[in-house]
């Protein structure tokens, strides 16, 4: 059977791609060297959200393990290559490996490749830390395959996935320590939301050393030392690596496609998700480097897919508007940019606040950790009329991550937050936050006028 499109990858951005290709009356062959559903399904969002939920109940650790295999596999279920046949897309084990830009190899099978989508996505990165490699060490791909929780655990990285998972255990019952390198947890987010979950971490007894670098791993008698370049070691049981992921692209022959690639490994790409070879090749997901979310991987292989299909005008990838979530407790959710990055870029822009312990719901479920911040910036000609555009938002709280798509709605569509202060709320939600927050746009609420925004520093 002659295929239309070669899908090479099979997470969310290959099944997207693929999916997409249907919905187009076109035929796709999908190549992974995996089961479908790739990371997301079986090392990545599924079962650490299922731990998170079960650590959180109070489930013990080996409830919690039984229900993230439970989870995985009824998800996987899903997507499994019989399930993908009757929507339409046959599937191909084994990994491809171009020849030419325009043929691809799959264990001695020669595919012809007119119109490829690569979606081969990420692996966790493991630093070069000496003494590293003779450590058992978890990464987030194998952490889920613990039967017992241990004692001891040190999480290398204070970024999304290690915070989340440091709560988790840290409430399963293990002793935690978070190593963070850059100087505060989350260093890529809102840096009062750092701060907030810095203290939850405190207040629940997990260790967060800061501004540190591991420099030396060593195995003794059955336990683990890290030891740092300054300041005392850290004693383990196990030592989880969460500092980040790199791009998997090696040994694809993207040379033999002409596929260039950046310093990073990952798959260059313009705004249509094209890469730099011979016209027909598209890269969507973890591969290209951009939002490395799950939702932002589907998006991608969907306009992937449009564009390596369609004739006529392209569409873009944009990635200023996909909200962001770290589901530890209380959750920390972003659209657009930071205060921080705004006061950099548009010092014009106006920044609302409200503490979550002002917010009647947070209040009633003893929950008020957390903060609502939006983010207006000015409107050509029109100035702050109506508040101004909805620029992004930093949402700190229980259900934060349920809250931003709000926002992320009005900063899609150009909304001003006038829309925001004046559609009515159901009272008591979590959601009145953004509609009391919204309102500082135009009068005092609760003692608060919105006002410009400013760095950390400031």
């Amino acid at each position: 059977m002659k295929h239309d499109l070669l899908v090479i990858g099979g997470g969310s951005a290959g099944l997207a791609a693929a999916r997409t290709a249907v919905a187009r009356g076109a035929r796709p062959l999908m190549v992974t060297d995996g089961p479908p559903g790739g990371d997301c399904t079986f090392t990545g969002c599924v079962p650490s959200k299922t731990l998170i939920e079960a650590a959180a109940r109070d489930d013990d650790f080996a409830t919690g393990i039984r229900r993230v295999r439970e989870a995985v596999a009824r998800i996987a279920g899903t997507e499994d290559e019989t399930a993908l046949a009757g929507e339409g897309i046959e599937v191909l084990r084994g990994r491809a490996v171009f020849r030419s830009p325009r043929e691809a190899e799959v264990e001695g099978r020669v595919l012809a490749a007119n119109r490829v989508v690569i979606a081969t996505g990420s692996e966790p990165r493991i630093p070069p830390i000496r003494g590293l490699d003779d450590l058992d060490y978890l990464t987030t791909d194998t952490v889920f395959e613990l039967d017992a929780l241990p004692r001891r655990l040190a999480v290398l990285g204070g970024g999304a996935i290690g915070c989340e998972l440091a709560q988790a255990f840290a409430r399963f019952g293990a002793e935690v320590t978070v190593v963070e390198a850059q100087e505060r947890l989350l260093p890529g987010e809102d840096a009062e939301a750092s701060r907030v979950l810095a203290d939850r971490f405190k207040a629940e007894g997990i260790t967060v050393r800061t501004g540190v670098s591991a420099a030396r791993a060593r195995q003794l008698e059955g336990r683990c030392r890290l030891e740092f370049d300054g300041g005392e070691p850290v004693a383990t049981d196990r030592v989880l690596v969460a500092v980040g992921r790199a791009p998997v692209t090696a040994g694809l022959g993207l040379r033999a496609a002409g596929v260039a690639v950046e310093e990073n490994g990952a798959i260059r790409t313009d705004d249509h998700l094209a890469t730099t070879s011979p016209p027909g090749i598209y890269a969507a997901g973890d591969v290209t480097g951009r939002s490395l979310f799950t939702h932002a991987a589907h998006l991608m292989g969907r306009i992937a897919t449009d564009n390596a299909l369609r004739k006529g005008r392209r569409r873009r990838f944009l990635a200023s508007s996909i909200p962001r979530v770290i589901f530890t407790s209380p959750e920390v959710a972003q659209v657009g940019p930071t205060e921080e990055q705004a006061a950099r870029t548009d010092s014009d822009a106006r920044m609302a606040y409200l503490p979550m312990s002002e917010v009647d719901r947070a209040i009633a479920a003893g929950r008020t950790d957390g903060f609502v911040k939006i983010i207006a910036a000015r409107r050509p000609w029109l100035g702050t009329l109506g508040g101004g555009r909805v620029l992004g938002a930093t949402i700190v709280g229980e259900r934060a991550g349920e809250l931003i798509h709000e926002i992320a709605l009005a900063r899609q569509t150009g909304m001003f937050t006038g829309r925001l202060a004046q559609t009515t709320h159901a009272y008591p939600t979590h959601a009145v936050a953004v509609q009391q927050a919204a309102a500082q746009f135009f009068t005092e609420y609760g003692g608060r006028r919105a006002h410009l925004v400013r760095s950390s520093a400031d």
